[in-house]
């Protein structure tokens, strides 16, 4: 066994970078990749999967990492030229993305196919252009208008539009139906779908289409599952978008026709539900697929799996709590994690997505029920134990 230390030049594979990007250092160690893992927590999950975990400063102002910041811990931290994957974070942000490419090449979309697809005028001129349905972008609000942030994710950014958009908003017609996200690798000319997921929400009066979680994989009607895969192919083929990303969907009534509302051109929450036996890292298929491999077969699961967050209800502490095994992302005992903001991811596998999901919610439950007991004043020292 060659037990030398690794030099500055050999210490990583790929630096990764994300609002979090505890579950792409997972995937990374699968892939058996050295990995310097660089966002806003640098916890310990991050730290055991990732040869380091580094943490950013958050941005002053909107979501994401502060510019500087991360500038500044690549040049301390990353070898110039290592190559970059990035995770959530820079749907937002094109020049950010450019400004690290300067230094460290970025495999994954580039700043300019992120600015295209994350501008809601242009994205719908090319929907429309490529025969996808997608909801209609309105002047002013009404019934049934939203609003919605350029560039945002996780839903927590949507609300009811009220007026005019003000500066960085836009509105969209609202269409209802079951939220649906699929998972897919593509090479610059085709999109190979990896599986299929159904996402909820967790809303609160602010945030009513807060993200909440996902279960996959699930099954679609096949036509229709063609349909979505062949209008995501002449996306990639517009765009030439490589790598791994998501588009989300709403499912009409009949299950038979979609609503594309967007496309994420990264790796994002779904690797929690899919980055697991028998496929393959899907890391490494990111890889593979940013060198213009074609896409594999997708792989055939025998189980579903569930992730989803847990948000605090109050200013929380899990110093008195023992870790539950099925939970990611558990913050430090010396962490008071705010109101609103997540707490950890929670997992559950089951027979079917019923059943995954039904568990989840169990377990989600039992914690939240734990974290409120512990934040009452007691006689003594709280310990929560779970199975």
């Amino acid at each position: 066994m060659n037990s030398r230390a690794p030099s500055r030049s050999d210490a990583y594979d790929v630096a990764l970078i994300g609002l979090s990007a505890r579950a792409l250092a997972r995937s990374a160690r699968r892939a058996g990749l050295r990995a310097l893992a660089l966002d806003l927590f640098a916890d310990a999950d991050t730290s055991e999967h990732a040869a380091k975990a580094v943490r950013v400063a958050p941005a002053r102002q909107g979501p994401g990492l502060d510019g500087r910041a991360l500038t500044a811990a690549l040049a301390a931290h990353a070898p110039e030229g290592l190559p970059v994957v990035l995770g959530p974070g820079f749907e937002h942000a094109p020049r950010l993305m450019t400004r690290i490419a300067e230094r460290n090449p970025l495999i994954g979309a580039t700043p300019e196919t992120v600015r295209l697809l994350k501008d809601p005028i242009r994205f719908a001129a090319l929907l429309a252009a490529v025969g996808a349905p997608h909801p209609e972008l309105v002047a002013a609000a009404g019934d049934q208008v939203l609003s919605k942030r350029r560039g945002g994710s996780g839903g927590a950014h949507i609300r009811a539009a009220e007026g005019l958009p003000r500066r960085g908003r836009y509105f969209q017609r609202r269409v209802d139906g079951r939220s649906v996200s699929a998972l897919f690798v593509c090479d610059g000319r085709e999109a190979q779908i990896i599986g299929f997921s159904e996402q909820w929400t967790d809303p609160t009066p602010a945030a009513p289409f807060r993200y909440g979680g996902a279960v996959g994989p699930i099954a679609l009607d096949a036509v229709l599952a063609r349909k979505v895969a062949a209008a995501l192919s002449r996306i990639v083929a517009a765009t030439g978008l490589v790598g791994l990303a998501s588009a989300d969907l709403l499912l009409p009534d009949d299950q038979l026709t979609f609503w594309l509302l967007e496309i994420n051109p990264r790796p994002g929450a779904t690797l929690d539900v899919f980055d697991r036996a028998p496929a393959p890292a899907l890391l490494g298929l990111h890889l593979s697929a940013c060198r213009g491999l074609p896409p594999e077969p997708p792989p055939r699961f025998t189980r579903a799996q569930a992730a989803g967050v847990l948000y605090a209800e109050a200013p929380t502490s899990v110093a008195s709590l023992r870790r539950p095994v099925w939970t990611a992302d558990w913050p430090a005992c010396e962490e008071i994690v705010p109101a609103g903001a997540p707490v950890c991811t929670v997992l559950a596998a089951g027979a079917s997505p019923s059943a995954a999901r039904a568990l989840f919610f169990e377990r989600r439950a039992a914690l939240l029920a734990s974290l409120r007991a512990a934040s009452r004043p007691a006689r003594g020292q709280l310990t929560m134990v779970f199975g």
